[in-house]
This record gives structure tokens, C-alpha cells and sequence, in this order.
């Protein structure tokens, strides 16, 4: 598909007014039930990846944002890349941190998905944190990263799964920001500064879709 058809589709306004307060905090709590579940529908696997980032999220609150970038960063790049048709058999999906981990892959949405509400949970505000949609020029296709900036003065840092590295976003001469996205909004990508606000997230179709599961 091509990029421009892409973002384009991301971007659908469904009209769901969700009041884009999704809670972090229901992230980590598995109950043995539900652990048992996993067991039985993904196996022992999906259970120790859900368990580890438990541990990840319970034993890393009181070290450096920095430190949580790389943390996350890391941990969530191990797990392996599939396209949505690959893995979930339709043409656009965006997973949550759980549905990521038990299945054990995903494509680039989850992977920032994943590290946006990990790093909520590890107290890392939303704030200093935008989804974005960029065009990667390497590969001329849509792609999706975090960004992190401790103060919007500030050049954000890039939590990408293509490259390992976190670097600041000037380093990235290979992505063209589009727009960017929280719980608290929906920005227009500009050349400089941090873009411009167009409204709430909820316009965007698989982003309200995703908040409905996670609430859940």
C-alpha cells in the first residue's frame, strides 16, 4: 500500500467521542485467570512475556527517563516484525501492548503503541510523548515512531523499531514527520516547533478503536 493511501486511512474520522483517558494503570495487572487463559489460547511463552514486562514496569519507576526510553526501547524491539496482513489478517490493525506481547509480533504502530503506554505506566508523561506518522524515505512507505521531548523547547528523541539507536530527530534525515498524537491531541506536522493543533486524538479511527480495547 502506498504511504500517501495509508495515512490517509489512519486519519478516517469514525465520530467516536472517547474521552481519551485511557488508564495506564490497568496495563501490568494480569489476574492468574487471565494469565491462565493466555496460557491456554498462546502458550507458556506469551505468559513469561507478559510477566516480564510486569517486572519491567514494577522494578524500573524509580530510574531516569532516559534510562526508560532505552528500557522500553529495547525491550519491545526483541519482539518480531510482521505486517498487519501477516500477522492478523487484515489490511490495517493497531494492537495493544498486550495483544502485541501474546501474540508476539506486529508492525510499526504497535511497536510505538507499546513503548507510548509502557513508558505512562514507568511515569514518563504523556506530554513529553508523541505517536507520529512519518514518511520513511529508505523505504518511501508509511511508518510510525515515539517521540520523546523532556520539554517542548527541546529536539525530540526517535523510538524507532528499524533502528535501535535512539537519536535525536535531527539525526533522522530519513523520516518526514505528517502528524503526531496522544491521548491529549492531534498535531499537524510543521518544519519547526511542535506542530500544529488540530483537535483531539479520538479522529483518528484505530486510535479510538484501540483505546475502546484497552479500557477494556
Amino acid at each position: 500500500m502506498s504511504w500517501v493511501k495509508r495515512l490517509g486511512q489512519a486519519a478516517l474520522v469514525l465520530g467516536i467521542c472517547l474521552s481519551s483517558t485511557a488508564n495506564a494503570s490497568e496495563l501490568v495487572n494480569f489476574s492468574p485467570e487471565l494469565l491462565e487463559r493466555v496460557e491456554e489460547k498462546w502458550g507458556a511463552n506469551a505468559v513469561k512475556r507478559l510477566e516480564a514486562m510486569r517486572r519491567l514496569v514494577e522494578e524500573n519507576k524509580g530510574i531516569s527517563e532516559t534510562q526508560k526510553l532505552e528500557l522500553v526501547n529495547d525491550f519491545f524491539n526483541l519482539v518480531p516484525y510482521y505486517s498487519d496482513q501477516q500477522h492478523w489478517g487484515v489490511e490495517d490493525y493497531w494492537a495493544t501492548p498486550f495483544e502485541k506481547l501474546t501474540t508476539n509480533g506486529g508492525d510499526c504502530e504497535d511497536y510505538s503503541i507499546a513503548k507510548y503506554f509502557t513508558l505512562r505506566e514507568l511515569g514518563v508523561d504523556d506530554g513529553k510523548m508523541r505517536i507520529t506518522y512519518v514518511k520513511a524515505l529508505d523505504w518511501d512507505e508509511a511508518h510510525m515512531v515515539l517521540t520523546y521531548a523532556p520539554d517542548p523547547r527541546t529536539i525530540p528523541v526517535v523510538l524507532d523499531n528499524l533502528i535501535g539507536e535512539i537519536k535525536p530527530a535531527t539525526e533522522r534525515k530519513d523520516l518526514v514527520p505528517v502528524y503526531s498524537f496522544n491521548v491529549q491531541g492531534l498535531w499537524l506536522a510543521k518544519e519547526r516547533g511542535s506542530g500544529q493543533y488540530v483537535g483531539g486524538s479520538d479522529r483518528i479511527g484505530q486510535w479510538s478503536a484501540l483505546l475502546e480495547r484497552l479500557a477494556q
